[in-house]
């Protein structure tokens, strides 16, 4: 025969339970019912007193029997596990529940204690649900009237079925208590409580907060990828256009916070353009550009493209960005605006007045800012925009910016930004802005009137969201550090390929190298050197590659490390990295084979016991290290950076012939031959130093800076 066993935490209409009984009973089923709420003092209810009713247990119905550490765990865990501490000891309740064919539960809160009977009796059918119940013992009178004992889980398609069938009754606080965290470390839990949310018929704040606390379930058992699924299932399903971007959202950045590239990031990002549109359409600009903002976020977050070995702009950058630009929103906020007079020309009656800016980083203006400084052809001022906290905050407020795009006519940021930045215009005669990021979009706010406007583009920013919140209509020219970074920036942003594009120049950084030749010792030519390890993207496990590939020949050969170490508060992925960095050089260092020196103010100095540099990044604008190296008289040897590798400039184009390579295996053979003896190994260096004297040397570059701020372009 058939058994049967009813679980309930709250008082279920007996009426209808009765009538359910009968029916059970024609199917041949013995029916038992426990119950943590108050039984009669008969143990049977008395609706349920005339239906053949095996047996009604009273369940504990409190914790004073456990005890009391206990007890505080159990106040601050969801309610279904709650009651399953509360009864799971229950000796009654586990003998029927290793006897029944059929393990039902009648409320939210019971499902957790149903399942957890269920692994005790891997055979029974799972049920949430009077009706999906009756169904499961129909289905095994037709088998013969017992479950078959199994080593497995109940098939995930029986249970899920029926939890779909029942979620969209249950009230928002009942969901989390039926979906406690340990459910979650379970496969089966986890799928059947994903399946949940995709149920046809589900109301649309029900189906929200159902995917909201399984997710956060998932996330609690270690389970990112099924949280952030749970939340794209659900969003696929909800018509609301703002809903659905903020669970595409919530569920993106559930995989971002892990280190992890969103699977869905394509479909979160177009449920905010659809909300951005809609909401434009209605002339929301508030509202658009807060969409249009989180879209941008996702899109160009730092753990897709900065702390990552590849990025998605490396295969198509153009039809990456191609949805964002086929917004309507969007391409309102990527309208040029213009000037309304062009940049006067270099004065000649009096010197050049010169604005610097940067914010903060001011890295590479230093030869820069002397130089002009003593020109007598220019009178030079200095603006760090971080020094200025007005000016901090107006330079990096993204929705500000983005309302004021959308906005017809003159907006508060708009306001705010003439008044803190004109009177900086109305001295200069041109304004050099040190990074193309978030005082770039601030600065082109507002129209700069006869000023000109100069900006520098390394390399960071073409993988972050800036660019796209820059208008380049109202810049004069645009400075890159090389090729292949003008190459990337303007196949992102379409306003670069418009007839309102700015001057394009192609510079080197302002670098000092002469004070870098210095006489090498000759057990140099043993010794690697890779100068800066503190981002992802400079892979020195790929220096770790050849390291090991020369000492197979010669042990001898050692790698210097020089800069500091990945920060690994910066994103997961960069804690990941690091990691795996620090476990594949622990034995190295040990050894002797790796030293770490840790970050200097003296990188020529350390170079002096470099003989071959190294870089292995997988994408550079152009590698200051590497380019400080070969001036010392290091040979050079260039990883095909991979993100620009077969592009038509890369670092092939930007480098000699000879001094890139395609693979470890192809640096370690190129170090073993030119190193191979010290006659070979300092004519190479000689020839690395001619080169990077010549070409990247300050007196050489000094002149392009020159012609760049006081020649007619």
């Amino acid at each position: 025969m058939t058994e049967v066993l009813l679980v309930a935490t709250d008082r279920p209409q007996f009426g209808v339970l009765a009538s359910t009984v009968r029916k059970f009973e024609a199917l041949g089923a013995r029916v038992y019912l426990a119950g943590s709420f108050h039984l009669e003092a008969e143990g049977v209810p008395e609706e349920l007193a005339k239906v053949a009713l095996a047996g009604a247990h009273q369940l504990p119905r409190n914790l004073k029997h456990r005890s009391q550490a206990l007890r505080r765990r159990a106040g601050k865990s969801p309610r279904g596990l709650r009651l399953w501490m509360q009864i799971g000891r229950d000796s009654w309740l586990r003998s029927r529940a290793r006897k029944a064919d059929v393990l039902v539960a009648l409320d939210a809160s019971a499902v957790y204690t149903v399942w957890r009977l269920a692994e005790y009796n891997r055979g029974a059918a799972a049920k949430f649900g009077l009706a999906p119940a009756l169904k499961a013992v129909e289905e095994l009178k037709e088998k013969g009237g017992t479950a078959a004992r199994s080593s497995v889980l109940p098939p995930l398609h029986a249970v899920a079925r029926d939890v779909r069938r029942s979620v969209d009754s249950l009230p928002a606080q009942l969901v989390r208590a039926a979906t406690p965290r340990p459910v979650m470390r379970s496969g089966v839990g986890a799928r059947l409580w994903r399946s949940a949310v995709t149920a046809p018929g589900v109301p649309i704040k029900v189906r929200a907060a159902t995917s909201r606390y399984v997710a956060e379930g998932m996330q609690w058992a270690g389970r990112t990828s099924g949280a952030a699924l749970t939340l794209a299932d659900a969003a696929a399903k909800i018509p609301d256009p703002k809903l659905r971007a903020d669970l595409y959202y919530e569920g993106a950045m559930q995989e971002i916070r892990k280190g992890i590239s969103p699977r869905s990031l394509g479909k979160a990002v177009k449920a905010h353009l659809v909300h951005a549109d809609a909401e434009f359409a209605r002339g929301r600009t508030d509202e658009a550009a807060e969409a249009l903002n989180r879209a941008l976020f996702l899109d160009f977050h730092r753990v897709l493209h900065i702390d990552q070995l590849s990025s998605p702009l490396a295969k198509d950058a153009e039809g990456f960005v191609a949805p964002m630009y086929r917004s309507k929103a969007f391409q309102a906020l990527s309208r040029p605006r213009g000037r309304t007079v062009p940049a006067a020309p270099v004065p000649t009656d009096r010197p050049l007045r010169l604005l610097v800016a940067t914010s903060a980083n001011d890295n590479f203006l230093h030869l820069i800012k002397e130089h002009f400084a003593d020109h007598p052809g220019v009178e030079l001022r200095y603006l760090d925009l971080a020094a200025n906290k007005h000016l901090k905050r107006i330079s990096w407020a993204a929705p500000r910016m983005l309302k004021d795009r959308l906005s017809d006519g003159a907006s508060d940021y708009q306001e705010e930004v003439e008044r803190l930045m004109r009177p900086y215009l109305d001295w200069a005669d041109t304004l050099f802005l040190e990074w193309a990021a978030g005082p770039a979009g601030m600065l082109t706010t507002i129209d700069p009137g006869d000023t000109r406007i100069v900006v520098r583009l390394h390399s960071y920013e073409a993988f972050t969201r800036w660019p796209h919140m820059t208008d380049f209509s109202r810049v004069d020219d645009l400075v890159f550090v090389a090729p292949h970074v003008k190459d990337l920036t303007t196949s992102l942003v379409p306003m670069l390929r418009g007839e309102q594009a700015p001057r394009f120049h192609v510079l080197d950084n302002a670098m000092d190298l002469s004070g870098f030749n210095r006489p090498k010792p000759a057990e140099a030519r043993f010794n690697l050197g890779l100068i800066g390890i503190s981002q992802v993207a400079k892979d020195p496990k790929w220096a770790v590659d050849v390291l090991e590939r020369v000492r197979k020949h010669d042990e001898r050969y050692r790698l210097i490390l020089v800069g500091g170490d990945m920060d690994p508060k910066t994103s997961q992925a960069t804690r990941e990295y690091r990691r795996e960095l620090d476990r594949l050089l622990a034995p190295l260092e040990e050894s002797g084979a790796v030293v770490k020196l840790g970050p200097t103010d003296d990188v020529p100095s350390k170079l002096v016991e470099i003989g071959t540099i190294l870089s292995s990044s997988v994408r550079e604008g152009c590698h200051v290290g590497l380019m400080e190296g070969a001036a010392s008289g290091a040979v050079p040897v260039v990883r095909d950076w991979p993100f620009y590798a077969g592009k038509p400039n890369s670092a092939r184009t930007l480098y000699p012939e000879g001094w890139v390579v395609a693979s470890p295996a192809e640096a370690a053979e190129r170090i073993l031959k030119v190193t191979a003896s010290e006659e070979a190994w300092r004519a190479a260096g000689e020839l690395a130093t001619e080169h990077a004297l010549t070409v990247w040397d300050w007196p050489v570059v000094q002149k392009h800076f020159e012609k760049l701020f006081l020649e007619e372009s």
